[in-house]
């Protein structure tokens, strides 16, 4: 299981530190590139409604290796890419593999753990979530700067094949069930509208407001679909989202501070590799070397954070947590052409620090709300609204920041070559402050866990 999840944790890192030789070598722009991303994410979020269905019909062992065969396949798809268009063809033929791993993976474990034990099951699966923010970059910044940028994608092949073959030996058969009707209607609902709706949003930035016809058709039509999504699944017994769970206070709290609080991290991630190597002159294996100090500092606080989980104080360490991320992202929001190194590294590590806190707690927080017949369904549910919220925020921070460069470099004077760089670093100041106004609003709902526990306690 870990090793699937580091496969899709790895993807998910080392396309960060492409992005700057991707927009060279396709001739595009930002505000087009994060659609690899974005796209990858979308397609995660389509398809893991579908993973509970399909482990109860063809068996969680056989879904599970299907879905490693996919991502694999995508994989070695991407690095044959030859434009842009293709790229994020293929990234989303990823994306459709790799959704599945994770909700089937945390189902696996922790239906293995039990309830007494959802902590230190969190903390094992943190490995791969610890690792890849550490690996990710620093793999993805080698082999794009001595290799080549294809082999980023080819670097999933082996590891993809190692897990088919202990996957195989190692997990148990497990009898298929009759499964629940297939709710093919919320399946032409949610993902589409959520498609919708993102790439709209992403266009309010480039296109100055709201008003222009690229952003509310688009979000309108997203807005009215997911709305029709969730009325449908109101009335629904089996729909792909089991909006009745939201009905438990402590999930919906939990719910929304990890929402709100992955739009700010995941389009933090994409901005630091962009930052080290366009306007610090990095490349991209020293850009992944500057960035691992956060993945240190997550895998350190993880440990710690699953026996604090067991012990009954998750509600406490989640706002703390982002009260320490808000704290390191200051920083951020300071930074000029000539930030000292050692400072954006120690920001970094204290950030991580606080994602340890967050992240798994958090989702700990969420499962434990619930009877243990509803994990499954609230593992897709979380999973879900993860990379929707992932989607959004690379989609929207991207295209504030190239909003922001080119409004940077528009007021420029002529002939103005030694203030192009402060410039661009203004452009990545004024974005930074986005992200942690997104993120001081995550701690809101995080705050009104923290008062229900003490008032429960």
């Amino acid at each position: 299981m870990v090793l699937g999840a580091l496969m899709a944790m790895l993807d998910a890192t080392v396309i960060n530190v492409a992005f700057d030789q991707l927009i060279v070598e396709f001739g595009t722009t930002l505000d087009t590139m994060q659609w690899v991303a974005t796209g990858y994410t979308l397609a995660l979020a389509t398809v893991i409604p579908l993973s509970g269905w399909a482990a109860d019909r063809f068996g969680t062992k056989a879904v599970y290796l299907a879905a490693v065969a996919l991502f694999m396949t995508g994989s070695a798809l991407a690095g044959t890419a030859w434009s842009v268009e293709s790229l994020i063809g293929f990234r989303i033929i990823q994306g459709l593999g790799g959704g599945m791993l994770l909700p089937l993976s945390m189902t696996i474990l922790t239906k293995a753990a039990g309830p007494e034990r959802i902590g230190r099951m969190m903390a094992v699966l943190g490995i791969a979530m610890g690792l890849g923010p550490i690996l990710g970059p620093i793999l993805g910044g080698w082999l794009v700067q001595d290799v080549s940028w294809r082999s980023i994608f080819y670097l999933n092949v082996p590891i993809g094949i190692l897990t088919l073959l202990l996957g195989a030996r190692v997990l148990p058969d497990d009898e298929r069930r009759p499964a629940a009707k297939l709710d093919v209607l919320g399946l032409f609902l949610l993902p589409p509208g959520l498609v919708a709706l993102i790439y709209g949003l992403a266009q309010v930035p480039s296109r100055s407001g709201v008003t222009h016809p690229e952003v509310y058709l688009p979000a309108g039509i997203g807005a009215v679909l997911v709305v029709a999504f969730l009325w449908h699944a109101a009335r629904t017994p089996h729909a792909l989202i089991d909006v009745r769970l939201f009905r438990n206070r402590q999930f919906s709290i939990a719910t929304a501070t990890m929402a709100l609080f992955l739009i700010a991290f995941y389009g933090t991630l994409l901005l630091l590799p962009l930052y080290f190597q366009q306007v610090r002159g990095e490349g991209p294996l020293n850009a992944g070397l500057l960035i691992a100090p956060q993945g240190i500092g997550a895998m350190v606080m993880m440990s710690i954070s699953g026996r604090l989980v067991d012990r009954g104080y998750a509600a406490r360490l989640v706002p703390v947590g982002i009260v320490v991320i808000a704290g390191a992202m200051v920083l951020f929001t300071q930074l000029t052409d000539a930030t000292p190194y050692w400072a954006i590294g120690t920001a970094l590590f204290v950030m991580g620090l606080g994602m340890g806190m967050v992240g798994m707690p958090n989702m700990s927080i969420a499962l434990k709300a619930l009877r243990p017949q509803d994990i499954a369904r609230a593992s897709t549910s979380l999973s879900i609204i993860q990379q929707v919220a992932a989607s959004i925020g690379t989609a929207l921070l991207s295209v504030i920041l190239y909003d922001q460069l080119a409004t940077s470099l528009r007021e420029l004077p002529e002939q103005a070559g030694g203030l192009l760089v402060p410039a661009i670093a203004d452009a990545y100041r004024s974005t930074f402050g986005w992200a942690l106004a997104l993120l001081v609003l995550s701690l809101i709902p995080a705050l009104l866990r923290l008062r229900g526990s003490a008032r429960a306690d």
